[in-house]
């Protein structure tokens, strides 16, 4: 029992840590050993893997390309950023439409599967170590059924606990978004190690052009103009063997 106290007493206070703490621990929470499961979703990537679609590093990069800046860029970046902001607002009625969007905008079931899946153990994950009221909350709206636990939502909402800067946040999601892409690839392909390194090091400027989009985006801008993705990720389910769920 008294251990149990020391660990609620140790989780974070973020009004008491400093600006560096917060970065580490930005970097944490991207971290591949921080349990979400991005490790175990291709978000359809498997399937044009299996096609021989997806067979060189350049093919690679070009996949992931129009992942960003179709994808991330135009749907799950204009929610994290969002959301960001409607939580710094307590705006609760706005995260929940946000999420009702963010819901609406995966076509393939695969992939709304996805999203809640990793938003499920993202939330389960941080509220281990934070003490951030705003979890509590949608945890408990997430309990009641009035919310679905979306990862791109709950990544946002709890960012803006965090009190770091919003570009700085997006830069990451991304980052961490196509850097789970790629080291699946190395593995699905598969590629070295080192073609996965210098896949990500390509991407890096187009991460921050995206980036910077994000910035300039509003809901209005949302839209799926990756229907092959989408049309990838429903035939997933029908591959004849399967190392992703999505």
């Amino acid at each position: 029992m008294n251990a149990r106290k020391e660990g609620l007493k140790n989780r974070l206070n973020i009004e008491d840590i400093s600006i560096n703490f917060r970065l580490l621990h930005l970097f944490q929470i991207h971290d591949s050993a921080f349990p979400i499961g991005s490790f175990t979703q291709s978000f359809g990537m498997e399937t044009y893997i299996q096609q021989d679609r997806i067979k060189t590093k350049q093919q690679l990069i070009d996949y992931c390309q129009v992942f960003l800046d179709y994808n991330l860029v135009h749907g799950d970046g204009i929610v994290v950023k969002a959301a960001f902001e409607a939580a710094k607002e307590e705006d609760w009625e706005r995260l929940i439409h946000l999420e009702q969007l963010c819901h609406g905008m995966k076509l393939a079931s695969e992939s709304r599967a996805a999203s809640m899946k990793m938003g499920r153990q993202f939330l389960h994950t941080v509220m281990l170590i934070s003490q951030l009221e705003s979890l509590t909350i949608w945890k408990q709206k997430l309990d009641a059924k009035e919310v679905k636990g979306h990862y791109p939502l709950i990544y946002g909402l709890y960012a803006s606990g965090l009190n770091i800067d919003q570009k700085t946040m997006i830069l990451t999601f991304l980052y961490a978004s196509i850097s789970a892409i790629v080291q699946n690839a190395v593995r699905a392909i598969p590629l070295g190690q080192n073609s996965g390194v210098q896949a990500i090091y390509e991407l890096l400027s187009s991460i921050e052009k995206a980036a910077g989009v994000v910035m300039n985006c509003t809901l209005d801008d949302i839209s799926n103009n990756t229907l092959g993705i989408e049309m990838s990720s429903m035939e997933h389910e029908y591959l004849y063997s399967r190392l992703f769920i999505s």
